[in-house]
């Protein structure tokens, strides 16, 4: 935590005990320079026998100041004004080289919880909201959502939702790949199907157009090195003349597919109409599997690249009157100090590539959504790409924001490959990528199993309705807990577990506390005006682990956003879990020993369940009252 010039609210313990340790420290090392930058390394307490918390910083001053450590952290202590925060702090809370502890007062920490307790669990609205365009999903048309699409999907819409949840305008953009030499090909191939009659264009479904899509590469792909390998190696006329055709005919189909593109790009109305139906079927089908995945993405988030389309030219042409690109063996580039290898934008024969495209979404994304941040959820393959789509958006002025003079944050949110558990990329034992559909399905498959174990009394519809929501969590959690630009291995048999760092856990957590308060009510003991008046009185020790616990809810997911890094938020909700399993051991609640100690753990109880419900909404997963 570094040094902060301004007041700080008293609602998170390290930042307040941060500021009063800063100035201590001002005031016992007159020899630090006033301007000099001060981190007062306040973090939880290694050993909570100690204390709550622990000041780490007379260490590095001591080092700085060539000093003994001891010596400091003693200065430290005797300018250091806790009286209204936290019990004395004397040399005996010093441990070890230079570490002190501080133990915060009963009566602070209760305070601190009843100002999380609000309706906005502490979370303060940002003094300036920012514009945040998440870049997520994209898809491409005629092709099935594997499992190289779960990533950029759901650690996308987690990001946004965190930003969302910290008071900030957030605009999802799902860059769909729905235009190009590819789409054209199996556009034309499903439109020679259906004058063929061997298609109907109203009953095509995604598998259809996923075979279809894989039939048009190969029919336009011509096996020239085959062909000359036949021929230098006299394989007779019979292989020479197979390839012959072959090629023949692949030229033909790949020339049909050029001429469909132009079809294309001057919107023939019968061309369209085939495209229009290859992107619904394709969108309808990705975006039910969205709302399956419980993430926020809608159409209208879509922004295909065929939006673009015309664009690039204007675009182009504006980047060379200005003199930002030029021609290099015929194509067009955009060079960048310090990047030898420049940034294509036009190829030697007239076609855009993908930079092209990409530079023109961080205009659209800068000038008409006024963005003042770009984060980009695509995998970490695609790193040198951006690297070089961002600057040469930067230099060609296209992230400077509208009527400013400061340029939108660009930020790859690169993310690692999904393993199997033979750590090579996920892959169905035909070779294939594994459908998320399949991915999916097992999974509930597998949670209703384990629903059934310990709920045997549950009906059908209601065990495979907890089902869903448990799998949906196991995946979801199984991703996002890992740091997002690591692989991870996909485990089928880990992330169902019901015990340990999973999703399951931590619906399970949750379920547990809802249990306790329906037993409550079912004997009596919880009082009719509820309990939001109640005292907080974190006197145990796992009561006191538990609310400081709760107060890091707000710094969590500050750090999320700063990171980008959903595995954070994930860290802490499994550590708010463990908490509260070690509290429900320790501290009986419905049979506490007098009401109002009762009163105070039920309503530690609900705002552990609050926030526990509030994280795992920011992350995408869904709750469940019952397990």
């Amino acid at each position: 935590m570094t040094e902060r010039t301004h007041h700080t609210r008293f609602d998170d313990p390290v930042l307040a005990l941060g500021e009063r340790f800063v100035a201590a420290i001002r005031s016992a090392l007159p020899d630090l320079a006033p301007t000099e930058r001060i981190d007062p390394l306040i973090s939880p307490s290694r050993q909570p026998k100690l204390g709550d918390f622990q000041c780490n910083a007379a260490m590095p001053l001591a080092k700085r100041l060539g000093r003994k450590p001891r010596e400091v952290a003693m200065a430290i202590v005797a300018h250091l004004d806790l009286a209204d925060l936290a019990e004395p702090v004397t040399e005996r809370d010093i441990a070890g080289p230079g570490f002190i502890n501080v133990r915060l007062k009963a009566e602070k920490l209760a305070e601190l919880l009843n100002q999380l307790d609000d309706e906005s669990l502490g979370v303060p609205k940002p003094d300036t909201p920012t514009t945040v365009v998440v870049d997520l999903f994209g898809v491409n048309l005629a092709k099935q959502m594997h499992v190289g699409h779960l990533r950029s999907t759901i650690i996308g819409d987690a990001i946004a939702r965190v930003f969302e949840r910290l008071g900030h305008t957030v605009v999802r953009q799902n860059h769909v790949g729905d235009w190009g030499l590819p789409i054209a090909m199996v556009t034309w191939k499903i439109a020679s199907e259906v004058e063929a009659g061997r298609a109907n264009l109203d009953a095509l479904t995604l598998d259809d157009l996923d075979r279809y899509y894989r039939t048009a590469q190969r029919d336009c792909t011509p096996d020239r090195r085959g062909l000359i390998a036949v021929q230098r190696y006299g394989l007779g006329p019979k292989a020479e003349a197979e390839l012959d055709a072959q090629v023949a005919g692949a030229d033909e189909a790949l020339a049909n597919a050029k001429d469909t593109l132009l079809k294309l790009q001057s919107h023939d109305p019968e061309t369209l109409r085939v495209w229009q139906r290859i992107r619904d079927v394709t969108m309808n089908a990705c975006l039910d599997m969205c709302r399956r995945l419980n993430t926020s993405i809608t159409d209208d988030d879509s922004a295909g690249e065929s939006s673009y389309a015309e664009e690039l030219g204007p675009l182009v042409q504006d980047l060379l009157d200005r003199g930002i690109a030029e021609e290099s063996d015929g194509a067009l580039v955009v060079r960048i100090e310090g990047i030898p290898e420049p940034t294509i934008i036009r190829k030697s024969d007239g076609g855009f590539l993908y930079a092209t495209t990409d530079i023109a979404g961080i205009r659209r994304r800068v000038h008409k959504f006024n963005a003042d941040r770009l984060i980009y959820c695509v995998d970490a393959r695609q790193s040198f790409h951006f690297r070089l789509v961002f600057a040469a958006a930067h230099r060609a002025g296209y992230t400077r924001r509208p009527g400013s003079d400061h340029n939108a944050v660009l930020e790859h949110a690169a993310f690692g490959t999904v393993l199997g558990e033979d750590n090579r990329p996920f892959k169905a034992r035909t070779g294939e990528n594994v459908r998320l559909a399949d991915l999916i399905d097992e999974a509930v498959a597998r949670a209703e199993h384990e629903v059934k174990l310990r709920s045997p009394d549950l009906d059908a519809e209601s065990c495979r309705s907890i089902a869903e929501v448990v799998a949906i969590a196991a995946i979801k959690y199984a991703d996002l807990s890992n740091d997002r630009v690591k692989d991870y291995v996909f485990s089928m048999n880990r992330m169902i577990a019901f015990e340990g760092d999973t999703g399951p856990y931590l619906l399970n957590a949750l379920v547990r506390i809802k249990g306790i308060f329906r037993k409550g009510q079912e004997r009596s003991l919880i009082p009719a005006a509820g309990i939001d008046s109640a005292e907080f009185l974190p006197e145990h020790p796992a009561e006191k682990t538990m609310a400081l616990q709760l107060l890091r809810y707000p710094a969590a997911l500050s750090a999320t956003a700063e990171s980008l890094g959903p595995h954070r938020l994930c860290v802490y909700l499994y550590e708010l879990a463990g908490a509260f399993s070690k509290f429900y051991e320790q501290c009986p609640v419905l049979a506490a020993e007098d009401e109002r100690t009762r009163a105070s753990r039920l309503r530690l109880c609900q705002l552990t369940a609050r926030v526990l419900a509030d994280g795992l909404g920011v992350l995408g997963i869904s709750t469940l009252d019952r397990m």
